[in-house]
């Protein structure tokens, strides 16, 4: 245990030296965090993270385990489709669909927005539309699918998207609709509005900004003889009529996809991720223009690592450090359990349940890397004893 006590301090270290280092040279970001959920049980659709030095190579955190657990944020108990996004104001905001999939694939009314200072402490709150929409036809939604956020300076707000359908035919298939949230991230200002109709079902949307300030917009075609990614680009968000349909898919693959996700990476490129679904594994490729993308690897959806529909940032070292001593300090706690008795002296024996307490309110205060310093000395100190 020493040994893993060390491991804590020199990530610490290493992160805190790699920010310096980093800063010197210019740079900003040096890795990437992917949050995801895993498969259709309740158990399975809660929030995790995997870190990931190059895009392409994924390393989970907390064992696999959850970050977020989902019955303390959702309705339902259950979330997925977790989309990530580093604000404008500090702040990082993840929206996720509020469903048990195992209530059946209608069985969702609506969605929960996340806001953190340091991707580990998050603030929610639950919009169901139902409730909020009573009265309206928004109330009759049978899901609201894969919400997604983006910066739009041009009002200076946060632009919630997402696809609705109804039971009462006023939205007959998945239409792609719009909110802003409000300044706190807690509430939706007025009724969603259409992005965009294609006079088809159209899930999946995921919205990047290029460096010229075109829009590129991705979405997955839910009918016809050939379901994939499709993209508009468009100079306008809300002037749909004079956005562009490229031709052909976007994904390198004849497999069944969907969950597109695209991320700028480290060298100016950009990757487009998705999950083959029925294939059995995650796809990542690569482009350097946002319009041809290539296929660059297969993740298989194995042991601890099985990810489904989520998306990708790119992080720094000091925040990549700050990740991983959450994520040893929570396995600290189990190991604590389940550390057989005759190992542990009187002292820790007695004071067990007292340091795994300590810890659990370690990972839930304001999270930094001075309090998980702190909670290592004290570690430490505990198994010298």
């Amino acid at each position: 245990m020493n040994h893993n006590i060390k491991k804590m301090a020199a990530i610490l270290l290493m992160g805190m030296a790699a920010t310096t280092s980093m800063q010197a040279k210019g740079g900003k970001y040096t890795s990437y965090l992917f949050t995801y959920f895993t498969g259709n049980a309740p158990q399975e659709e809660q929030i995790r993270y995997a870190l990931s030095e190059d895009g392409w190579t994924w390393n989970p955190l907390n064992n696999g385990n959850p970050v977020v657990a989902s019955d303390s944020i959702a309705l339902k108990k259950a979330v997925r489709d977790p989309h990530i996004l580093r604000g404008e104001d500090g702040y990082f905001y993840q929206v996720v669909t509020d469903m048990a999939s195992s209530q059946g694939w209608a069985s969702n009314r609506g969605m929960v927005l996340l806001r953190s200072k340091n991707l580990i402490n998050w603030e929610h709150h639950t919009i169901h539309f139902p409730e909020k929409y009573k009265g309206t036809h928004f109330a009759n939604v049978t899901r609201v699918w894969a919400p997604q956020t983006i910066y739009d300076a041009s009002v200076g707000k946060y632009m919630v998207y997402f696809s609705l359908l109804t039971n009462d035919g006023s939205i007959p298939y998945d239409k792609v609709y719009y909110c802003y949230a409000n300044s706190d991230f807690s509430d939706f200002e007025g009724e969603p509005k259409v992005l965009f109709d294609t006079g088809d079902a159209a899930i999946d949307t995921d919205i990047v900004k290029d460096d010229n300030g075109d829009y590129h917009i991705f979405f997955k075609t839910e009918n016809g003889r050939q379901k994939g990614i499709k993209q508009f680009i468009a100079k306008d968000l809300h002037n749909y009529k004079e956005w562009k349909l490229q031709d052909g898919f976007c994904q390198d693959t004849n497999d069944a996809v969907e969950g597109a996700g695209v991320f700028r990476l480290h060298d100016g490129s950009w990757c487009l991720m998705y999950d083959c679904y029925m294939a059995g594994h995650y796809q990542f490729c690569k482009s350097a223009d946002l319009l041809t993308f290539k296929r660059v690897q297969d993740t298989k959806t194995s042991g601890v690592f099985t990810p489904r529909h989520g998306t990708v940032i790119a992080i720094t070292a000091e925040e990549e450090a700050l990740l991983k001593a959450w994520s040893e300090l929570s396995l600290e706690i189990e190991h604590l359990q389940k550390r057989a008795v005759p190992t542990l002296t009187l002292y820790q024996l007695q004071n067990r349940k007292a340091m795994i307490e300590e810890i659990k309110a370690t990972l839930a205060a304001e999270a930094s890397l001075k309090n998980y310093q702190a909670q290592q000395k004290r570690l430490q100190e505990f198994y010298k004893k």
